[in-house]
Formats: structure tokens, sequence, C-alpha cells
């Protein structure tokens, strides 16, 4: 059985309609992606130097990231050599295994860290315009479902109108805002909302902070004050700090994925606007060459299009029509 066949396989316990938001939300990437594959299969019976050449420079442009490929590009190669492969077809199984591979290897642990008893405090992180009040939202949304009590800290006092923004989520969620006014101290924010969800018995509360990166050295500061706030007050506390990035900048979010995180300690990223962009390798880059894992990826604009991140969904929805196409050319040839 190929590798990409155990891979359907093994997706196939999980919903459909997860596997249909995957493949959906990556239809712009993977519709770029294969393509060039299938060009560069239609164009190589046999694999040599010319054909991982130019299998590198689709990767990269797909945002896979240029260390990371060549990385890739390496092992394939070995593997390729170790398994005595030379039609360019045999190696494609072998492209969608070494994908999960990395993604596993690198990613780390992508479920988030929850209290084990008590309120579990998340801390969102990010520069303006990347999604995070939004993806704070169907966040909230996520955990409502699951039966949790949740509560939403507006921590973003700069910003013109993202206390607001904050709130109209919160009441699409059906959850609580704590809020102080336009320009208060942030740190005094998340404070009161740590007070008020522990008088309320809520179960996690979602905290909101500023992205004025122009600022850094200012933005950070404050960051730092609202960590040692949440520290003092719950200690082991926060028990993530998200990073949110707008998966449509590619490299831009790669670049201020390591500002955040030579600042703050990010311990998972939200990758958001995943449909609206070719070139949704980022995830690979970002988990390979930061070492930090892709917890969730934004797949669209409704309220349940926040997923927790799946490598082998992932794998699978960039990769089905390159080997379902196939499949069906077998079937129609037999």
């Amino acid at each position: 059985m190929s590798f990409f066949k155990k891979l359907k396989e093994k997706i196939s316990h999980q919903t459909e309609s997860v596997t249909a938001k995957f493949k959906e939300g990556l239809s712009k990437t993977r519709d770029s992606f294969a393509e060039k594959i299938n060009d560069l299969l239609s164009r190589y019976r046999k694999v040599d130097e010319e054909f991982f050449e130019e299998l590198e420079e689709i990767l990269i442009q797909a945002d896979v990231g240029v260390q990371t490929v060549m990385e890739l590009v390496d092992e394939l190669k070995l593997e390729a050599k170790r398994q005595k492969l030379e039609d360019s077809e045999s190696v494609k199984p072998l492209i969608t295994q070494k994908f999960v591979e990395l993604l596993h290897s690198s990613a780390g642990n992508q479920q988030l860290n929850m209290a084990s008893d008590g309120l579990t405090v998340i801390l969102f992180v990010g520069v303006n315009g990347v999604g995070k009040t939004t993806t704070i939202g169907k966040m909230a949304h996520m955990f409502k479902n699951q039966g949790k009590k949740v509560m939403l800290a507006a921590g973003d006092t700069f910003r013109a109108g993202a206390i607001e923004q904050l709130e109209i989520w919160g009441e699409r969620a059906g959850v609580d805002v704590i809020k102080h006014q336009a320009g208060s101290d942030p740190a005094a924010v998340i404070y009161d909302a740590i007070q008020a969800a522990r008088k309320r018995d809520i179960d996690v509360l979602l905290c909101d902070t500023a992205g004025r990166l122009q600022n850094k050295v200012n933005l950070m500061q404050e960051l730092n004050k609202i960590y040692r706030v949440i520290q003092r007050e719950i200690p082991g506390a926060p028990h993530e700090t998200l990073l949110v990035l707008d998966a449509t900048t590619g490299q831009n979010a790669f670049s201020q994925a390591k500002t955040f995180n030579e600042a703050t300690g990010i311990t998972g990223i939200v990758l958001t606007k995943l449909d609206g962009t070719a070139k949704g390798g980022i995830v690979i880059a970002i988990s390979n060459e930061l070492g930090i894992p892709v917890k969730f990826v934004g797949l669209g604009e409704k309220l349940d299009d926040l997923q927790p991140f799946d490598a082998e969904q992932y794998v699978y929805a960039l990769f089905s029509e390159l080997f379902e196409d196939r499949e069906n050319l077998q079937q129609s040839e037999q």
C-alpha cells in the first residue's frame, strides 16, 4: 500500500467536514502546487539532478522556505538512491511522506496546553491586521461549544476600535468581555479580567494584546508587564502564548514569528487566511525553521473555520489531486 493510501486511511476516522475544510481552505496552494508538480512529472520520466533542481524551485515558490527545501530535497535524493527509485512517479509518494515526517519531527506538541485544574489563560500576540481579534472570537466559539465557560480580556487598548471589535465577537460567541477605556494600561485590564474570571468560575480566559510592531521596544515591554501580572496571579500561566500570523504575507509572517519569539517566547502559532494564499508552504517553513508548532489554521470566514492544525490533513489536502487523478486514470484504463 502506498504512503498516500495509508495517509488517506489514517484520516478517514475524522469527520468528512474537517477533510473538506482543509481541502477547500488549501485549494489555492494545491491548485498552484499540484499544477507545477504534475508539469514536472510529465516532463521528467527519470529522476535526475535537473528534476530535483526544479522541484526545489517549486517548493521555494510555495514558501516552504529555502533552508527547509534544501533539507527536504537532500533527504529525497538520499532516500530515492537508497530505494533505487528512478521513475519520477515513484518519487511522488516519497515527497508526501517526507512532508508529514518533517511536520511531525519539527513541530512539537500541536495540542493546546490547558490547566489541569482551574483557570486556563491564553495570551494572543501579533501585529495589527493579521486577524488576531477574529481568531479570539472564533476560539471563544470553539471552547463554548466544548461546554467551557469563556471570558475575553480587551488588552489591546491602543488600536482604534479594537475594544469594540472584541465586544462584537464576544456578543457573537455569547461570552463576557472585560474592558477599560481606550488608552488604559493593558496589564491592568488583564489583572481585572483574571479577578473577574475567578469570581465567575471561568474555565478559559482569552487575552487580546496590542500589535504595534513599529514601536517594538515599547510593545515588548508592555507584553513583559502583562506576563508578569499573569504569572504573579496564576503560577504557570499563561498556559499558551499564541502568535497570530497572516499566511498571505508569506515570508513576512516568518520574520514576525522570529521577532515575537525572541521577545515573548511563543508556544504556538495560529496561521490565519490560509485559504487566501497560494503559498501555504509557509506552515512547513515556520514549523521546521523556528521549531514552533502551528496549532490552529484559519481556513475561511465562518465561525467554525478555525481548525486545529493536523499534519496529515494538511499534507493530504495539498497532494490529494495529484494522487486522485492518478487513481482515476488507472481505473479508467482497467
